[in-house]
């Protein structure tokens, strides 16, 4: 059965997409609860509409993405911990301290599940954290973990 999402469907499509689903995934499924409707003229020159509107919000978030970027790049940041002797920090700083950080020295607002480390850093010294802001967008910002 051909429908047209209404909204976002894991692992099936984005809003505005046709896809071809069996009946009973369609029916049971999809259709009553609000995701999907079924594929008639008027409703595939909608998904149309939807499509063009999805773009549009797409391009202005990558927009905004490149904006924030750019100004992540030519900073550093520093990020204050508790160190003993030999720069070993006590605990370690995760991506939410990162994201505290940023927030505080910067003003923008970055949402740690973006912020990609490895593992929490666990010494004094320059690091660099790889962040995802769109699915286009990827910074390196830099950050600097110092003794409080």
């Amino acid at each position: 059965m051909k429908i047209v999402l209404r909204s976002d469907v894991e692992k099936l499509g984005e809003k505005g997409d046709i896809v071809d689903v069996a009946d009973g995934y369609a029916r049971n499924y999809l259709v009553p609860r609000g995701l999907a409707m079924r594929a008639t003229k008027g409703v595939v020159d909608q998904a149309a509409s939807m499509r063009r509107s999805r773009d549009a919000k797409t391009a202005r978030d990558r927009e905004g993405a490149q904006a924030i970027a750019a100004q992540l790049s030519v900073s550093r940041v520093a990020v204050k911990a508790r160190a003993g002797e030999g720069g070993r920090l006590f605990g370690s700083v995760t991506n939410a301290d990162v994201a505290d950080a940023i927030l505080a020295q910067t003003g923008v607002a970055i949402d740690r599940r973006s912020l990609q480390l490895d593992e929490p850093i666990k010494e004094l010294g320059p690091h660099d954290v790889v962040t995802k802001l769109h699915a286009d967008v990827t910074v390196t910002v830099g950050i600097d973990v110092v003794a409080e």
